[in-house]
């Protein structure tokens, strides 16, 4: 039997500059699924991205899902893309399963945690405060080169990558510190800096876009307290959920989050189409 997809709609232009396209994955012409292929709104249309794969429930653990993946990584070749990404959910095993059997890899992961009514305390001598004006502005400006290098150690570009930095820092603070619903902190230790926060309260969960301890202070339980903190002004804003973003390898967060209670969401997955 032959696995192919078969296009539902023309070649769509987007509005954000992106162009998709749906498909139907079709067994000998009979449809069991269906695949939504676009390019990507920030890396451009040079990286593909598979918006949604689904293979009906009496033709899963066939194969069908990995021929269909393969079938849309040779329509975004002949798009001229040289990578493609998608998002897996975490409750999806076999989703992610297929996607790390045909190459792809694990870039970053969300993560979420539920709150109680009770913001917890901080531990006795660490202190939070709002960052300064002064403050901000080299602290912007390492943030946005980190969160670059972030992406470029993960299979982007340079060029893709302070691009992507620079547009997603753009688009979240528009006012810059006084951009509404962002908290910027810092937190001291007896008196001494120690490290900051950026948490956003928008919408219906809170979300950690930051959080650095200074290097010269690392390994002291800071992180643990600016994660406490975040819970904190979270609760205290009115939130319940709490939800951030970590990069695959960066094993020390990953293993504060976990041990503070959060649970995987959805991972992002890359491949190089070669």
């Amino acid at each position: 039997m032959t696995t192919t997809l078969r296009p539902t709609e023309p070649l769509q232009q987007n509005p954000d500059g992106t162009r998709s396209r749906r498909y139907q994955v079709c067994v000998n012409s009979r449809t069991v699924g269906a695949v939504h292929l676009g390019t990507h709104p920030v890396f451009g249309e040079a990286v593909a991205r598979i918006m949604s794969l689904r293979i009906e429930e009496p033709d899963r653990r066939r194969g069908r899902g990995t021929v269909a993946a393969l079938a849309a990584e040779e329509v975004a070749r002949g798009w001229g893309c040289r990578r493609i990404e998608a998002t897996v959910p975490a409750d999806s095993g076999t989703a992610l399963g297929l996607a790390t059997a045909l190459g792809y890899v694990v870039r970053n992961r969300n993560m979420e945690k539920t709150l109680g009514d009770t913001p917890p305390a901080l531990p006795e001598g660490s202190a939070a405060r709002p960052m300064t004006e002064a403050e901000f502005g080299p602290w912007m400006a390492k943030g946005q080169e980190d969160y670059a290098r972030d992406w470029t150690e993960r299979g982007v570009p340079e060029a893709e990558a302070r691009a992507k930095a620079a547009k997603d820092h753009a688009v979240l603070l528009p006012e810059g510190r006084a951009t509404g619903d962002m908290l910027f902190s810092v937190l001291e230790h007896e008196g001494t800096p120690v490290g900051t926060l950026w948490l956003a309260v928008r919408g219906e969960q809170a979300f950690v876009f930051d959080v650095l301890t200074d290097a010269a202070h690392r390994g002291r339980g800071h992180g643990r307290t600016l994660m406490l903190l975040a819970e904190a002004q979270s609760i205290a804003a009115g939130k319940r959920v709490i939800g951030l973003n970590v990069f695959a390898g960066n094993t020390p967060a990953e293993r504060l989050y976990d041990s503070l209670g959060y649970g995987t969401t959805q991972y992002s997955v890359y491949k190089a189409l070669v």
